[in-house]
């Protein structure tokens, strides 16, 4: 009897290791990225380390607001974010898991991550970055004229400037930059002059600013660089004419640098597999995942030392490095209040 109930435990033993080895053979993702390239990413992981990626997709505000809803019984483990501004927010919620990793922290620059605990503990690394450039109508428009962030507030272009909602996260994220590198009253100033400059009300996404440089409707546009990235790659003779319409400039070269946002991963605060969670961050900020951020999704790589080869981004820089700017990715969170207000004082919608 004896001998039969401790076979009994035996085989209860094994099943029971043997469950937790399958469970841990699994990642559960909340992820705001939406591009089909990344597919291949999450296909590699799987390939190589045999842990199963179970994904959700939303955007920043949704999968915010879920993670908030499910508290404690919330199955995610990994968080990937497009938005520096809504790190800094899930970071004060509560909602991200502070964690030690020596390759993350050697490969991602301490200005796109966040900073350490009291324990050393980072909460969120960026893994790409995007740059927020002018876009400007090449045949009427100097160069000189919109090197700077400050000239889109300059009276010589009135009547010139297109940009989306000013209440967009790329926008707030931009201005949240401004007002660290300006002040909240010379920000503010700015802002008033951008609106001032504008050539109609914003509206439409970044790809549609560009389009309107490109149709006469405005001469000079904001935009994320990917955006005109996709249209100089694209398949279609009729983007390739809107790009080859415009020209592009890395703002504040001699300044501050160009302003950059991320894309981002966090572990979630209630995740069940940490280890899987950290190892799929680490993989995503490998040469590899790196390359195809750069190469899928006209991103630039977050990492230290990436060397990559995207015709469209090298053509945008001239084949060289552009200068960005350096305070810490969180500045932009920090600084949403006082930007929100600036907006509404400025008539900025």
């Amino acid at each position: 009897m004896i001998s039969s109930l401790k076979a009994l435990f035996a085989v209860c033993l094994i099943a029971m290791a043997g469950a937790a080895a399958a469970e841990e053979q699994v990642v559960n993702l909340y992820s705001a990225r939406h591009y089909a390239s990344d597919e291949i990413l999450y296909n590699g992981f799987t390939k190589a380390t045999g842990i199963k990626i179970n994904r959700v997709d939303a955007d920043d505000a949704g999968i915010m607001a879920r993670l908030k809803a499910e508290g404690s019984a919330s199955p995610a483990d990994v968080i990937l974010l497009v938005d520096a501004a809504r790190f800094y927010r899930g970071e004060k919620d509560g909602l991200f898991l502070p964690v030690r990793s020596k390759v993350l922290e050697e490969a991602i620059p301490a200005n796109l991550r966040a900073k350490p605990d009291a324990n050393g503990g980072i909460e969120w690394f960026g893994l790409s970055t995007r740059a927020r450039v002018i876009v400007y109508a090449k045949d009427k428009v100097a160069r000189e004229d919109v090197d700077t962030y400050e000239k889109l507030a300059d009276p010589k272009n009135k009547g010139k400037v297109c940009i989306r909602s000013g209440s967009h996260p790329y926008n707030l994220s931009l201005f949240g930059a401004i007002t660290e590198h300006m002040g909240e009253p010379q920000a503010e100033t700015w802002l008033k002059g951008v609106v001032a400059n504008m050539a109609r009300a914003p509206k439409g996404g970044d790809t549609d600013q560009i389009k309107a440089v490109a149709a006469g409707e405005c001469e000079i546009a904001v935009s994320n660089s990917y955006y005109l990235a996709r249209l100089m790659r694209s398949d279609k003779p009729a983007d390739r004419a809107v790009a080859e319409k415009v020209a592009v400039v890395f703002p504040n070269q001699n300044s501050w640098g160009t302003h950059v946002n991320i894309a981002g991963g966090a572990v979630a605060r209630h995740a069940k597999h940490v280890d899987n969670a950290i190892r799929f961050l680490e993989y995503l900020a490998s040469p590899e995942a790196q390359n195809y951020f750069a190469n899928g999704n006209n991103e630039w790589p977050a990492a230290r030392g990436v060397k990559f080869d995207n015709p469209a981004l090298n053509t945008m820089t001239g084949g060289q490095p552009f200068k960005s700017e350096t305070i810490h990715i969180s500045a932009v969170g920090a600084n949403m209040v006082k930007v929100q207000q600036m907006l509404d004082r400025a008539g900025f919608r």
